[in-house]
């Protein structure tokens, strides 16, 4: 597959595989053995990224997602590219769907997790290892001498941060070089691409998540669509899925469906390929749980678009009207 290169000498398929939903905010938590297939159908059919966080789980096995990642991929270890998060919490107590987050960037506690992950992803290194969220009681420039000590002592080979912008990299990349920023990135969440500049300054790439907006844009969703409403589903309370919202955004799923058609591709397809091929240092992640979506994603990668067809897109969409996105969840001043 084709290869796009992060910050550091960082080299991943072009298109990576998001692992969290097979545990964690997509309904009850896939069967491990279907997911391990999944997870090693997409090695074979050339994927070598695939992100996971050590809070993606349940409440009863907080921890799931890393263990059921690291037995997938333990035959591929030197093949593949991990990456894993740490410092976030839920607040199970909240009484929400989604709930909110609780940050923790302590030395001490970025001690325990990275022993934590390893030992759950059943390896002796991370490749690339991020701050979950920015913790507004632990300075960045503190978390990124703890990424330089680790990096040192050979633990993990990389770091970045997620859903920050130019002041945080900034900060951090001059105390311990950032290799990748992960952000929401899709053709409905574009707020981020004020950071272009400062990412190809730095050498830093970006892996965008929910990059179809969290399956919106694959046009397999109506405004009758169902999800779990137990609180497993994140999808239920998401404003982009409403019957008010799938109503708005009539006239983008019509523009992905046209270049999709111009293209032989899929709507998934297409809005993967327009953001490789914006940058050669942006890769997405999506997420699935079936075999015929991961080779529909994974075939984003085969898909060119020029520099030109690229910039028409993004005129396109500067035109027209969207509902609002899901955005994150509330992140909650740790104690």
């Amino acid at each position: 597959m084709k290869k796009q290169q992060l910050g550091q000498g960082l080299e991943v398929s072009a298109v990576g595989l998001g692992c969290m939903g097979l545990s964690h905010a997509y309904g009850k938590p896939t069967a491990e053995g279907e997911a391990v297939r999944l997870i090693r159908n997409a090695v074979q059919l050339g994927c070598t990224f695939f992100d996971t966080a050590e809070c993606y789980g349940t409440p009863d096995d907080p921890h799931q997602n890393e263990v059921l990642v690291g037995r997938a991929l333990a035959p591929y270890r030197d093949r593949v590219v991990i990456g894993t998060k740490f410092g976030l919490t839920f607040d199970l107590e909240d009484g929400k769907v989604n709930h909110d987050l609780v940050p923790d960037a302590r030395p001490e506690t970025i001690r325990r997790s990275v022993e934590g992950s390893l030992r759950r992803l059943g390896t002796d290194y991370i490749d690339i290892y991020y701050q979950h969220r920015q913790d507004p009681n632990v300075p960045v420039e503190v978390v990124a001498e703890v990424m330089r000590d680790l990096i040192r002592e050979g633990k993990i080979r990389a770091w970045g941060l997620s859903e920050v912008g130019e002041d945080v990299i900034r900060r951090a990349h001059a105390v311990c070089p950032v290799a990748a920023v992960q952000n929401r990135f899709s053709m409905m969440a574009r707020w981020y691409e004020k950071l272009f500049p400062t990412l190809e300054e730095l050498g830093i790439g970006l892996v965008a998540f929910s990059p179809l907006a969290n399956g919106l844009l694959s046009c397999a969703y109506r405004d009758d669509s169902a999800f779990e409403k137990d609180g497993s589903d994140y999808r239920a309370i998401m404003p982009q899925f409403s019957p008010e919202a799938m109503e708005q955004n009539q006239g983008l799923l019509h523009l992905v469906d046209e270049l999709a058609a111009a293209h032989d591709a899929t709507p998934a397809q297409i809005s993967l390929a327009w953001m490789i091929c914006k940058k050669p240092w942006i890769a997405p992640i999506p997420g699935t749980r079936k075999e015929l979506r991961l080779r529909e994603n994974l075939g984003a990668a085969d898909i060119e678009l020029g520099a030109d067809e690229v910039a028409a897109i993004d005129a396109a969409l500067d035109g027209i009207c969207m509902s609002e996105v899901f955005g994150g969840s509330v992140v909650k001043k740790a104690s």
